[in-house]
C-alpha cells in the first residue's frame, strides 16, 4: 500500500503567494466588513471583530475573489459578495462553538468562552442578517437564492452531525454527507456567486459549483485528520477536540470499522463517556496507527482534491486557473 504523509514544506510561503495575488481585493473586502460592523453596540463590535480578526486564512471569501478573476469579471460586486461569504462563515463558527462547547479556536479563546453563549448566538444572528442585507442591496435574486440554500444546508448539516454524536455505526457515506452540508456547500456557494455575476455559460457555472464542493470535502477531511495527527502548537486548535466531543469524523470511523471486537467495544464505550482523558486519546491514536488511518484519510482527501481540480477543465489554462490549482494543493498539504 502506498504511504501518504503530510508534506513538509513552507506552507506559509505557498499560501502567501495566493493571498498576495488577491491582496488588493481582499483589502477592499476587509474594509466592507469593518464598515458593516460599525454599530452603536459595543458588544457586537467587540465580539464580531474578535472572531473575524482571529487569524483565519479567509479561504472562502478568497475563493469568491479568485473565481471572479478566473471568470474575467470586471466589476466590483464580487467584493461585497465575498464579505457575505465571510459573514456566513463567521456566524457559523459562533454557533458551532456554542453547540460544541469549544474553548479555543485558532489558538485563541472562543467568543462564547469570553462573552458567553447567549452573546455569541445573538451576534451570530446579527452577522447573518447583515449578510442578507448586503445581498438585498446587490439585487440579484439568483445570488440570494444561492446563499439562502447554503444557509439551510449548513443548518441541516449541523443537525445531522448532532444526531451522529456518540454513534459508532455512522458510515463513511454518512460522514461525507454531513461535511458536504456543513463545509463543502459554503465553498461551493463562494464559487457560484462569482460565476453568477460574471454571467459565464452554464457549463462553467456547474464546473465552479462542483470545484468548490469537492474542494470543501477535501478541506474538511484534512481538518478532521489534523485533529488527531497534528500538534496544538502548530495548528492552534485543541487537538483531540472532536474525540472529546464524541464526534464521528473519518479517522474515528475508520479505526472503529477496522478494529477487532474488543477494540470496537472499547471505542464504543469511550465515545459514550463524557469524561475522556489523555490516555484514552493516546490509545485511540495507537489503534489509528495500527490500522493506517492517517494514510487512508490523506488518500481520500487527495482523491477529492483531484476531482476539484478536474472540474476546472472547462476553463482555459492560464495564471488564474494555475493559482486555483495551487490552492487545492496547498489545502491538502497544510498542517494547520
Amino acid at each position: 500500500m502506498k504511504i501518504v504523509k503530510f508534506k513538509n514544506f513552507k506552507e506559509n510561503d505557498s499560501f502567501e503567494k495566493f493571498s498576495n495575488w488577491l491582496q488588493k481585493d481582499l483589502n477592499q473586502v476587509n474594509k466592507i466588513i469593518l464598515e458593516t460592523l460599525e454599530t452603536d453596540s459595543s458588544l457586537i463590535t467587540e465580539l464580531s471583530g474578535y472572531i473575524i480578526g482571529a487569524g483565519g486564512k479567509r479561504i472562502r471569501p478568497l475563493l469568491t475573489l479568485a473565481t471572479a478573476k478566473l471568470c474575467e469579471y470586471s466589476g466590483n460586486r464580487h467584493l461585497s459578495l465575498a464579505s457575505v461569504i465571510e459573514f456566513i462563515h463567521t456566524a457559523t463558527l459562533l454557533h458551532d462553538d456554542v453547540v460544541d462547547g469549544s474553548k479555543k479556536r485558532r489558538g485563541k479563546k472562543t467568543a462564547n468562552f469570553i462573552w458567553g453563549n447567549k452573546s455569541s448566538i445573538l451576534v451570530g444572528d446579527f452577522l447573518l442578517s447583515k449578510a442578507f442585507k448586503i445581498l438585498t442591496n446587490d439585487g440579484s435574486l439568483k445570488c440570494i437564492d444561492i446563499i439562502s440554500n447554503v444557509s439551510e444546508k449548513i443548518s441541516f448539516g449541523e443537525v445531522k452531525q448532532l444526531m451522529s454524536v456518540g454513534n459508532p455505526n455512522i458510515s463513511e457515506a454518512d460522514y461525507l454527507d454531513i461535511i458536504g452540508y456543513k463545509t463543502a456547500e459554503l465553498f461551493s456557494a463562494a464559487c457560484q456567486l462569482s460565476a453568477e455575476i460574471s454571467e459565464v455559460q452554464e457549463t462553467k457555472k456547474k464546473s465552479l459549483k462542483d470545484f468548490g464542493y469537492f474542494l470543501g470535502i477535501s478541506y474538511q477531511i484534512i481538518d478532521d485528520t489534523l485533529d488527531y495527527f497534528s500538534e496544538e502548537k502548530i495548528s492552534g486548535k485543541e487537538i483531540g477536540n472532536d474525540f472529546k466531543e464524541n464526534k464521528m469524523t473519518l479517522p474515528l470511523i475508520l479505526v472503529f470499522n477496522r478494529g477487532d471486537k474488543k477494540e470496537k467495544n472499547f471505542i464504543q464505550y469511550l465515545i459514550q463517556d463524557k469524561k475522556l482523558n489523555d490516555s484514552d486519546f493516546k490509545w485511540v491514536i495507537e489503534k489509528m496507527k495500527k490500522y493506517e488511518v492517517l494514510n487512508d484519510c490523506l488518500q481520500k482527501a487527495r482523491h477529492f482534491s483531484i476531482m476539484a481540480k478536474d472540474c476546472l477543465g472547462t476553463f482555459t489554462d492560464n495564471n488564474e486557473k494555475k493559482k486555483l490549482i495551487g490552492l487545492a494543493d496547498f489545502l491538502i498539504n497544510r498542517q494547520k
